[in-house]
């Protein structure tokens, strides 16, 4: 929230960072192909990327950095993005969404991946501009996971060089979407780690990483679950920026988005079984004792009824003389704690 607070009182379409706070400029790569070939280079001025509108190839201008504001600005300029859609680029915290301009759609997507530390689920926020021969992506730190998209731009594997900006497009929601099963196959080993441990020996850290999973759960179900809305309303779209033969494949990933959410929501579910799980086997556990004391207090009620009545202090007990009282008692103790344990056994209270 005090990040968005440097909007405060600003214009519409005033573009600010709200994430977090880098230094130094974006990095601007730029993969330009078509059928016959591709060329691929890194630009330092943003300027070097207004050549490539209208030169009837597809263009892919990928900027890492947007915090940049000034790039962000320049490249929205040239080719023609509306000052809100440049305002939410810069805004990280946008929920995914589409956004259709005529001549050019604006979608914002979550791309999450596994952090350094083990269990650590991080994100950011990635948008995309699609024009009539380009895609323009901007995200937020350097790296990604779209390493396979340009590989097969680079070798000319499968359709993605005879086909347009559309397809590209296509291409790197896929990935994104694909990469939510890396993040759950890591989530469904945590999940399997923790019915271990909930069935060998529940403790306080495992119901803290309990909740910390359900977060995590959460954290990508609000991610992820807006943008099968997204891809739903790509398949439906009546833009001429999107050939019916794409469509195909976005209904393809519209199907896998379902398939990530339905196991989230498992997931989900699973964990919260969990937390009943641990809150009964800790009962168990406490119920246990609890049965050990009681049949040890019970087991000596007897017998401190027995060393009560010969501790009275009075002149005249009957057996207070004789010579064999002490060792009779104490026999008589024990005869009355084996009983009682030998009837416990038969009841299989213990």
């Amino acid at each position: 929230m005090a990040r968005r607070a440097r909007k405060k009182g600003l214009p519409p379409g005033t573009i600010v960072h709200t994430g977090e706070m880098k230094e130094g400029k974006a990095k601007i790569t730029v993969i330009d192909y078509d059928g016959s070939g591709v060329k691929e280079k890194s630009v330092k001025k943003v300027e070097d990327c207004y050549k490539f509108k209208g030169n009837k190839r597809t263009t892919w201008i990928n900027i890492d950095g947007v915090h940049d504001v000034d790039v962000i600005e320049k490249i929205g300029k040239h080719f023609g993005v509306h000052p809100l859609v440049l305002e939410d680029i810069a805004n990280t915290e946008q929920r995914p969404k589409v956004e259709d301009f005529d001549d050019y759609l604006f979608i914002v997507a979550r791309m999450f991946y596994n952090g350094q530390k083990e269990g650590e689920v991080e994100s950011e926020q990635i948008s995309f501009i699609l024009g009539k021969d380009f895609v323009i992506s901007f995200q937020e730190n350097e790296g990604d996971i779209f390493d396979s998209v340009r590989k097969r731009i680079r070798d000319g594997k499968g359709s993605i060089r005879k086909l347009g900006p559309d397809y590209l497009l296509y291409a790197l929601l896929d990935a994104i979407v694909d990469n939510y099963f890396v993040i759950l196959e890591s989530a469904g080993e945590r999940v399997e780690d923790l019915e271990e441990a909930l069935t060998l020996n529940p403790s306080n850290k495992t119901l803290q990483e309990i909740h910390r999973m359900k977060r995590d759960m959460i954290y990508l179900r609000k991610g992820i679950w807006p943008l099968r809305e997204v891809i739903s309303i790509l398949t439906r779209n009546e833009s001429t920026l999107i050939k019916k033969g794409t469509i195909r494949y976005l209904r393809d990933v519209y199907d896998h988005t379902i398939q990530v959410i339905d196991t989230i929501e498992t997931y989900r579910d699973i964990l919260s079984g969990m937390v009943d799980l641990y809150l009964s086997s800790i009962s168990n556990k406490m119920n246990e004792v609890m049965k050990v004391l009681t049949i040890i207090a019970t087991i000596f009620i007897p017998l401190t009824f027995i060393t009560g009545l010969y501790g009275m202090n009075f002149q005249y007990i009957p057996e207070l003389g004789w010579e064999h009282g002490y060792p009779f008692a104490l026999g008589i103790m024990l005869l009355v704690a084996l009983i009682m344990f030998i009837y416990f056994k038969k009841r299989k209270w213990i």
